[in-house]
């Protein structure tokens, strides 16, 4: 059956076993990155973050962070 649109290839994803879904999902990730990956990457390489990346690096030798799991919400 051949897919000819968004809804033949969301019916056909509906009906995937939960392994298949795993390795669409895994495929999707190798061959189409999410723009933000893309954006990521360009700018790591471009070295836009660097000054990000240094300052955190620098918060967290002088123990200015927090653990996420252990850190409180902030409420505005």
């Amino acid at each position: 059956m051949p897919l000819a649109t968004v809804q033949d290839i969301e019916r056909a994803i509906k009906a995937l076993k939960p392994q298949e879904l795993e390795e669409l999902c895994s495929w999707l990730d190798q061959n189409y990155p999410h723009p933000i990956d893309t954006r990521i990457e360009s700018d790591l390489a471009s070295g836009h973050l660097d000054k990000a990346i240094h300052r955190a690096l620098d918060d967290e030798k002088h123990g200015r962070v927090r653990d996420l799991q252990s850190a409180e919400c902030d409420t505005v």
